[in-house]
């Protein structure tokens, strides 16, 4: 391991353990928030901390409510489909495996999109994701539990993979889903209510987070939080977080590897995402291979084995045997604002983002954990 990698503070909060506290919370002995008569959960995908911070005065509602200590950290990697299931199952990638935006089916040179890729790759939503969704458990034992979100994701395998249990209720707009949260939250007492706000990770992947465009959502979103609050029912508790943080990385700065670059040499597999890769090596080759990208990357990039980064406990402090596979041999992850991309492939449609996300960098691990309602009048 060639640089040393971030250190979380102590007693820094995971995004892993936001669900397990708010149903301690719901049970009158939780130890991050206060008891309360429901819980809604709100996560607003892309928000990162330090970029609500950099633009407060477009999020005036959401930053008066956000004091010092009010954020969590990420998963490894930084990126939706290993950070919503992380907080929605309460473990680590290296106990429920989605490992990655793209991740390898071992004993193949395939890498499946691990949010839209379900039905085509025909991975199966209730045994690749290897742990019980939180909400399945508790709308097992009786409780009342919900789903706030774009009716499109109703049936994905995604939602089966990490949501199945709870009762899923379409809402077209942000206000739109904010608005019923309250209404069932107050409506059924000890409700768990989990509300999905899409809107400025799409936007910044397309245009980036310091686009007129997505100041103009977060200021949307931050309308609509303000009246959420104002309509909530006084026993009704919430937590505003995020998936991860975004940067912004110009097309100028993209790393395209392609036909005849060494970098590629002894790589069987590009998977992982831009900011995030993970490659497959031919058997024996990992060490060469990230020597190699060690010597030309390291400027810009952590470069890591597979057997370093689970020391690192990047995974979390377990990987199990089924999913170490599915990790690649070699990772390197993005330090500066550089995205890398396999210019061999066809679809030269990723490029096109702007926005981006999955490494180890502060602005991509660090969210806000914002308490609002019942959880900061008391």
């Amino acid at each position: 391991m060639s640089l040393s990698l971030p250190v979380d503070p102590p007693g820094a909060r995971s995004l892993t353990g936001v669900v397990p506290q708010l149903l301690r919370s719901l049970a009158g002995d939780g130890e991050w928030f206060p008891a309360v008569g429901s819980a809604v959960l709100v996560v607003i995908d892309g928000l990162g901390r330090a970029n609500l911070s950099a633009r407060a005065g477009h999020a005036r509602f959401l930053t008066s409510a956000m004091t010092k200590r009010d954020a969590a950290r990420t998963v490894f990697p930084a990126t939706t489909a290993t950070a919503l299931t992380s907080l929605l199952t309460g473990v680590d990638a290296g106990v429920h495996g989605i490992v990655g935006y793209r991740a390898r089916i071992p004993g193949t040179l395939r890498a499946p999109n691990q949010l839209k890729g379900w039905e085509t790759d025909g991975l199966d939503p209730l045994t690749w994701q290897r742990a019980q969704p939180l909400l399945e458990r508790e709308a097992a034992a009786g409780r009342p539990v919900y789903v706030v979100s774009k009716a499109l994701y109703r049936d994905s395998g995604f939602t089966r993979a990490i949501q199945r249990g709870a009762e899923f209720v379409a809402a077209a707009s942000v206000e739109e889903r904010l608005e019923t949260a309250a209404a069932l939250a107050a409506s059924h007492r000890g409700a768990l209510v989990y509300v999905y706000v899409p809107e400025l990770d799409t936007i910044g992947h397309a245009r980036g987070w310091e686009s007129e465009e997505w100041l103009a959502a977060l200021e949307g979103v931050d309308a609509a939080l303000r009246r959420f609050e104002q309509a909530a029912a006084r026993e009704t508790g919430a937590v505003v977080t995020a998936d991860h943080g975004m940067v912004d990385v110009p097309s100028h700065r993209h790393v395209l590897l392609s036909d005849g670059d060494d970098l590629l040499d002894e790589v069987e597999l590009v998977a992982g995402e831009p900011r995030l890769l993970q490659l497959t090596t031919t058997a024996g080759a990992a060490e060469r291979v990230a020597a190699r990208w060690r010597e030309r990357e390291q400027s810009r990039s952590w470069v890591l084995s597979r057997d370093e980064v689970i020391a690192a406990g990047l995974f979390g402090s377990r990987v199990d045997a089924e999913v170490l596979p599915r990790i690649g041999d070699v990772l390197v992850a993005a330090r500066g604002a550089v995205a890398y991309y396999d210019d061999r492939l066809e679809d030269k449609k990723p490029q096109r983002m702007i926005g981006q996300h999955g490494s180890l960098t502060e602005q991509e691990r660090v969210v806000p954990l914002i308490s609002l309602g019942a959880f900061r009048r008391r």
